[in-house]
Formats: structure tokens, sequence, C-alpha cells
């Protein structure tokens, strides 16, 4: 007769499991970081697994009613886009960043809004009540409906929102929390789980809204197992440089809403504010330069103006640098070019820049990228009433890039007058459009 498995040892960094201790986890491959997990606390992680796979009777779906979704205002118009128009109650959400991005301080400043008119429970298990309120002060006036509560006892804060009826609950941060029904440290993968698993409970039973702060590893994706992005509603991470001003936030789940809609603020003097005029943060309109381009991005539903710089400097030791743009989509671009163009780039640094911090995921700034790249090695600037929307194919030809009209509105609004594209639209804007159907006609433009 089999004997009865009585633990197991989990990884702390990607939660895999092993019957049996080794110094080195076979499958992300980090030093000890196995811990033994006993049979009671298997049980209750098995019962958080599946807390997704409920056995439920199979209806037709003509038969299932159509459930409204009322959502509420966040008081933060750059956060409502990304959470796809507002705060739903009920909702499990998961903000994820690296360290001083700003986490925090958005949802304490949200916080303070909503508590003019809303009850809010701000849990934290890293800083005491007086920091916080120092913070708070500093943020904008606070309000009586909001309760701050110092705590990494999980039974302790699920007896806090039964005791009053809260409307939002922030936890400062998930892994900080504990819960005594499992034997492990906080901050461990058994320890994440379980604590989530009892946070969607108590959002759904009690319909309260509540946002879960989370810690990111080294590889940049958010510390615990992967099954803690599946629970939670929605998953969102601030990126940014803190010593800039600007961050960005990013849906990357969302059952309530559109995945790749971004908010953008700016840090102030009273914390992260949503920006106003976000376009005018990525792009200056100033006199003509070399090695500076304009093009048009999408974010969502969102045009975005944006400025690509690069600099192309002759070097014994070549090299290739890209802040913000793939880099191996730059070494296609160069090839391209030594190829079509016969420029020398295999003597020559080349290092491109987007400005304000801003990642770019698609291909419609190649041209500007190509325009920026020939500007800077010849020397000549670039008119900065111009800009130049479409996608570099392998074999050189300039193809059409999706929701033109969107780009199109959006550079008029600024007060450019020139867009140089593969294909001209039927509503022009005011603008002055020129085509361009090959990478070597971009050099009538230099």
């Amino acid at each position: 007769m089999a004997k009865k498995q009585s633990s197991v040892f989990e990884c702390q960094h990607c939660g895999a499991q092993s019957t049996k201790w080794s110094g080195k986890c076979v499958n992300c491959g980090s030093w000890d970081s196995l811990i033994e997990i006993k049979q009671k606390d298997l049980e209750i992680i098995r019962k958080a697994d599946s807390i997704l796979n409920l056995e439920n009777q199979a209806i037709s779906i003509k038969k299932v009613e159509i459930d409204i979704v009322d959502k509420f205002s966040s008081l933060e118009s750059e956060l409502d886009i990304v959470l796809g128009g507002g705060i739903v109650p009920g909702g499990l959400y998961l903000i994820g960043g690296s360290p001083g991005v700003g986490k925090s301080t958005l949802l304490l400043k949200t916080s303070i809004n909503l508590s003019k008119n809303k009850n809010v429970l701000y849990v934290s298990g890293e800083e005491s009540a007086a920091q916080i309120r120092l913070r708070a002060e500093r943020l904008g006036k606070i309000e009586e409906n909001l309760y701050l509560l110092n705590s990494i006892d999980l039974e302790s804060i699920e007896q806090n929102l039964r005791s009053k009826k809260y409307q939002i609950c922030v936890i400062d941060s998930i892994q900080t929390m504990f819960s005594s029904a499992i034997s492990s440290a906080p901050g461990s993968v058994s320890q994440v789980r379980e604590c989530t698993f009892l946070l969607l409970r108590l959002a759904k039973e009690l319909q309260i809204s509540i946002f879960i702060i989370g810690h990111i590893t080294k590889e940049g994706s958010i510390a615990g197992p992967r099954i803690l992005e599946h629970m939670v509603d929605c998953v969102l991470y601030f990126e940014g440089d803190p010593s800039r001003e600007i961050r960005i936030l990013r849906s990357f789940k969302n059952r309530f809403g559109a995945t790749n809609e971004i908010g953008i603020f700016e840090m102030g003097q009273k914390g992260l504010i949503s920006a106003k005029d976000a376009s005018k943060m990525f792009f200056s309109q100033k006199d003509s330069m070399s090695g500076s381009a304009i093009s048009v991005i999408l974010e969502g539903s969102r045009p975005i103006v944006l400025e690509i710089q690069a600099l192309v400097s002759e070097s014994s030791f070549p090299r290739r640098s890209a802040t913000g743009f793939e880099l191996n989509r730059l070494n296609m671009l160069l090839a391209l070019l030594e190829r079509k163009l016969e420029f020398p780039f295999g003597r020559y640094d080349v290092f491109i820049n987007v400005v304000g911090g801003m990642k770019i995921n698609e291909t419609a700034v190649d041209l500007a990228l190509v325009a920026a790249i020939i500007s800077s090695y010849k020397n000549r600037p670039l008119n900065s009433k111009s800009a130049f929307i479409g996608e570099v194919s392998l074999v050189g030809d300039i193809r059409e890039v999706s929701n033109i009209d969107l780009r199109l509105k959006e550079l008029e609004s600024y007060g450019f007058t020139n867009v140089i594209i593969p294909k001209k639209p039927k509503n022009r804007y005011g603008l002055k459009i020129f085509e361009v159907l090959d990478v070597t006609k971009i050099l009538q433009w230099m």
C-alpha cells in the first residue's frame, strides 16, 4: 500500500512543487527556495486552487440572465480609463510595479477622494497609521470616512471588513499579509495564494471593491504564484522611472473592460495626478533639429503623439542601444537601410530614445525611426511640423497602419501641417498628405 503523502516542498519564486527537497528548483533554477508545506496546508491550498472550478449544472446560454455591472468613478480620470469606465462593486484588483513608482501613492490619493462619500478601509502592513496620515495630508484633504488599519493578520482584516459597511478596501501589500491557516511565512507562495483566496471571497460576498498592491520580481512580474493573476478580476502594472515625473498604468487583464488601455499620470507635489494633456509629455514643439522625428501611436483607443530621437556616431566598436523601442527591430531596420540605401552603419554607433519613457509595441513608428536615423546620419534636421506614420517591411516598402484617421486628427489638434504616410486617406483634416511607398523615397525629406 502506497504511503500517504504528508507534505510537499514548494519553490517560493515560481510555485513549483516537489516531493523531495533539493537545493535548486528544477523549474526556475532558484537556489535554496524550496520550503516544506504540511498536509493540512495542502488541503487549504487545493481548496483555493479549485475556487474557479466549482461544479455547477450546465444550462443553455439563452437562459443565462445578463447582469448589469454598475460602475462608479474613482475620481481619477486616467484610472477610470484603464479600469474600463470605473470601479465595479465586488471587483478584486491587483496593481503591480517596481518600488517607488507610485502604487501606494495612487491608491491612497484615490482612497482620499472616494472617502468623501464612501467608507474606505486602507490596510497597511508596511507603514504605521501615523506615517500614512502624514502622507495623506500631503496628498489632499482627509475625510472621516477614510479608515486606517495597520495589520498583517488576514483574520483581523476580515473582522474589520464585516464590522462596518465598507465600499472600498486597499491592501498594501499582499506580500506582507499572513493567514493563520497556513504555517509558512508572509510573502511565501502558499500565503499569497491563501490570502488572495480569502480576499476574493470577501469581495464577492460583501460586494467590496478590493485593491491589492503586489511587489514585482527582478524579471518584472508580480511576485507569487501565477494563480494570483488568474483569481483577480483586473491586473494593472505601473511603469516608469521613479526619477521621472511621468508614470504609465497599463491593464494586462480586465474582466470589466478592454485590456489595451493605458493611464498616464505625472508625479507632482500632491502625488500622482491624471495627466490633463498626455501627448505633450512625449514630444516638444521646438525648432527643427537633426535626429528627431514625430509619429503617432495608438494605446487602446487613445492616439499619442511622440518624438523619436536618434544619434548616429562613427565608432571603432559599433554599438546599438534602444530605449522604449525593440532592439531586434532596430537591428532589422538598420540592416534594411544598409542594403537599400548603402549606408555604412556597420561603422557607426546607433542610439534610439523614445521621449517620455513610453514603450512602443506597434510598428507604426518604423517610418519615423528611419527618418530620425537618416537625419542624424546626414546631420540634416527634419521639419518640426512634419510627422511620419508607416510600417517598414523587410523588402523596403512602406505599409499602411490601422486607424489612420484617429492619428491624423490628433496631429491636427497639435498644429502639425505635414504628414508622410504610405497612402492618402479620404479625410485629410486640413493636413498636407505626402505619399511614400518605398523606404528609398524617404531621402527626399532629408
